[in-house]
């Protein structure tokens, strides 16, 4: 019953829902209006024509898809025919799907949670099994899944103690998608305890550890740091990045910048906006201000104050090439971002305080001293300041949140072997 008013409550905001991913979010990223079929189940014949059945990745947006790259080159690596097929909810997820996997996997929406939606896509699909990423856990999506036999992987699962208590207020929809779930692995125990006090059955429970650890930087990625590194640094300025900022926050790191070069006239931001269509806004803000910038898709850099990074896929890279990193969404109430991109290069981190989105990896990260926590624009400039004056302790925050990363990884292998005794034999 539960599920059948949630369906019915779905069908009632249909209008609003392609309102706002046609309308409101098209007008400002023409790629919510592309492959808008996908929305409502109708994926392309393209995706099946291969004869086994592919094992279905559902990764969020492109924070879940990066976390989720190594993993699946390593499945695909493991299993070279195996046929694979990425679903994602925006434009972003899935232009990164094609960045880093080009044509050796399939990649659609995955659509809307009505349920002939969700019927008509696996119909059409026909998965062998269902991985998904974190806590995508869309209730018809788990449910006709379970009930079709399709085997539901719950992988790289994490559970704030906030989000617990919004389940708990669903109580009835939460216990559908807990008896809908095969098997769950999470970060650590306290993420477990807390799906199984929402009725996940203990034996379906495993902690694997969070996959977003397990990066190392392969040598063509290093070679590409480098060039970065000689064109914007050639080890004679101070750069730091801005990853992944939001409006507000915008104007809180461009007035950070400015007070560092009172200090260090000679220093480089590039800010890395979180979406988009924040690109042009950023650059306008940059217009207005007095600093001077180029954007990275001009390709006209000229020792600019500030380099506005216009560019998808480069972020990790970017990072790379820095001295320290800020990782945006954490200044203001976001809940931050990605640390680990940063943290796999050596690249120490700085964050505001909220960070609740990446509460499995900031207290580790914070704890082995490869991240410091500022709670305003003011104590960004002064960390920064204190930074680029002493390069020896911004070094050893480099060099130990990359231990961090090192230290914690294991959870690939550990989540594959899972996978693993899900997927078909081979015919």
């Amino acid at each position: 019953m539960a599920r059948i008013f949630y369906s019915f409550a779905l069908i009632i905001i249909s209008p609003l829902i392609v309102f706002y991913l046609y309308i409101l979010r098209g007008k400002k990223n023409q790629g919510y209006r592309a492959h808008f079929k996908e929305r409502f189940g109708f994926v392309s014949k393209s995706l099946f024509t291969v004869k086994t059945k592919p094992l279905v990745f559902h990764c969020a947006s492109v924070g879940e898809v990066l976390a989720a790259t190594p993993l699946i080159k390593a499945l695909q690596k493991a299993h070279p025919n195996l046929n694979i097929l990425i679903t994602c909810n925006t434009p972003t997820g899935r232009e990164q799907i094609l960045s880093q996997f080009k044509k050796t996997v399939a990649c659609s929406y995955l659509p809307i949670d009505f349920p002939f939606a969700t019927a008509r896509f696996l119909k059409r699909i026909k998965p062998q099994a269902l991985c998904i990423l974190e806590t995508e856990l869309w209730p018809n999506l788990m449910a006709i899944s379970h009930k079709k036999n399709i085997p539901v992987l719950v992988i790289n699962a994490r559970l704030s103690e906030k989000s617990q208590q919004g389940y708990q207020k669903v109580a009835k929809l939460t216990h559908i998608i807990m008896r809908s779930i095969t098997v769950l692995a999470s970060h650590n125990k306290t993420d477990a305890k807390r799906f199984i006090e929402l009725g996940l059955e203990t034996s379906k429970s495993h902690v694997t550890g969070s996959i977003k650890f397990d990066i190392t930087p392969s040598e063509e990625q290093l070679a590409k740091v480098l060039n970065l590194k000689q064109l914007y640094s050639n080890n004679e300025r101070f750069v730091w990045v801005a990853g992944s900022t939001h409006p507000v926050e915008h104007e809180l790191v461009l007035s950070a910048h400015q007070e560092l070069l009172k200090k260090q006239p000679n220093a480089l931001l590039i800010i890395a906006p979180r979406h988009p269509e924040q690109f042009d806004k950023v650059a306008e803000l940059l217009t207005q201000s007095p600093l001077s910038f180029s954007r990275r898709s001009q390709n006209n850099y000229n020792n600019e104050q500030v380099l506005l990074a216009d560019t998808l896929g480069e972020l990790q890279y970017l990072y790379g090439a820095a001295n320290v990193s800020f990782i945006g969404g954490s200044l203001i109430r976001r809940g931050g971002h990605n640390p680990l991109e940063s943290a796999a290069f050596s690249v120490g981190v700085i964050t505001g305080p909220h960070t609740y989105n990446f509460d499995h990896v900031y207290p580790e990260l914070t704890k082995l001293k490869g991240a410091v926590v500022v709670d305003s624009n003011d104590e960004l400039a002064k960390q920064l300041i204190t930074f680029s004056q002493n390069t020896k302790a911004c070094q050893t925050l480099g060099i130990k949140a990359a231990q961090c990363v090192t230290k914690n990884q294991g959870a690939i292998q550990k989540t594959l072997n899972i996978i693993n005794q899900y997927l078909e034999p081979k015919p």
